[in-house]
């Protein structure tokens, strides 16, 4: 037991408890078995080429459209961030997450659900757990970089670029940690249950673990890890935005047996009252939506249904509540209190801890052991960055 004491994970009797939460979902849900899924590789792209002759360029750019149309996921080598970022990066998160169960459930200041906790201080003004620094420039570079993508991808539709950097704003787009602790008793255990983001589009750095799986033509394939690669991912809001052109494809984490798995993901979001409007020549697939509407119909759906339905609650050519540009009334200004609420959501369920990281109102989201069905253990530090609003 005194080991257990200096554990990151959460108690043995709160794990058990949560497998036999996860074994009756299982029951359940038969087609989510994870026991046999083939390993792929994701369509791989050089965005040297980006800076290569007009035709080396529209190639990468083509290949970018390409991919995001009938994958929804690709990889990005050469993508501005230096491997001595992404190492100290993962040693910052390491370190972080691998703090004892203990120490991150001391702060229980605030009420939450049954096996949940909240820790840390939303006065503080400094994360004295991470390095500053090497969050800033992790976040600097891979927010530049998914505002290339993001332009580029518009662009291939023919629409304005500039959408994005007047909406996804440094203090909008978020910076999650995760740490997937292994499942020796229960080697088929999903990390996070199928979804899929409730963004623009999602960076994620992984290590060489495994266990990211997707939907490719009806079946779920495992993703081969590539440490030197970012992954890309369409987030919900692109697929409204471009009309279904771009797709938000479902995918999970399946824990593994021996080895606990480590992984970076940059969530590139707009302001609260930003509307999506979907069409622009020819009639949209979805009403207009601000995406403060979008994130509210996500936490109602999973207090009262367990999981987010997402973008089918807005199929249907209605008439438009907002005139294209026009901000949303009454959206919610985005404050370190939302943003809690928010991003408990997004990746729903699961047996991984979490660590978030907004530009902007700062936030640190921590989720140990929670399982899908079952009880789940968050662990929050909402604090106010320097200088912020």
């Amino acid at each position: 037991m005194e080991e257990e004491h200096y554990s990151p994970d959460p108690p043995f009797e709160t794990t058990y408890e949560n497998l036999l939460n996860y074994n009756n979902y299982m029951t359940d849900h038969p087609l989510l078995d994870v026991s046999v899924v083939e390993e792929i590789e994701l369509p791989l792209i050089d965005l040297n080429k980006l800076d290569l002759g007009d035709y080396e360029k529209q190639a990468c750019k083509n290949q970018i459209a390409r991919a995001s149309q009938e994958w929804g996921f690709f990889q990005v080598i050469n993508h501005g961030v230096s491997s001595e970022v992404l190492e100290k990066m993962r040693s910052e998160q390491v370190k972080l997450l691998k703090k004892p169960f203990i120490d991150k459930t001391k702060y229980k200041d605030l009420n939450f659900s049954a096996g949940s906790y909240r820790w840390g201080t939303p006065t503080a003004t400094c994360l004295k757990q991470l390095s500053c620094l090497t969050m800033e420039q992790f976040g600097a570079i891979v927010s530049e970089l998914a505002q290339k993508l993001a332009d580029i991808l518009a662009e291939e539709m023919g629409k304005e670029s500039g959408f994005f950097k007047e909406t996804c704003l440094p203090k909008t787009c978020y910076l999650r940690l995760n740490r997937y602790p292994a499942c020796p008793i229960y080697p088929q255990m999903l990390g996070i249950i199928p979804h899929t983001d409730s963004d623009f589009l999602t960076v994620v750095h992984q290590d060489d673990i495994g266990g990211l799986q997707l939907v490719k033509d009806g079946r779920w394939i495992a993703v081969k890890p590539n440490p030197k690669a970012l992954i890309i991912n369409i987030g919900d809001l692109f697929q409204a935005w471009s009309n279904d052109v771009y797709k938000s494809v479902e995918h999970r984490v399946v824990a593994n047996a021996h080895k606990e798995r480590f992984s970076t993901a940059y969530f590139y979001c707009p302001s609260y009252d930003t509307v999506i409007k979907s069409g622009v020549h020819e009639p949209g697939v979805y009403t207009s939506f601000s995406f403060g509407e979008y994130r509210k119909r996500v936490e109602e759906d999973v207090r009262i249904f367990g999981n987010k339905t997402g973008l089918s609650r807005f199929i249907g050519c209605k008439e438009e509540k907002y005139p294209s540009g026009i901000k949303s009334p009454g959206a919610r200004r985005r404050t370190p209190e939302t943003e809690s609420l928010a991003t408990q959501f997004a990746a729903f369920g699961g047996c991984a801890a979490h660590a978030a990281v907004s530009n902007g109102d700062l936030m640190m989201n921590l989720r140990d052991g929670g399982v899908i069905g079952g009880p789940h253990s968050h662990y929050h530090w909402l604090f106010r960055h320097a200088g912020s609003m």
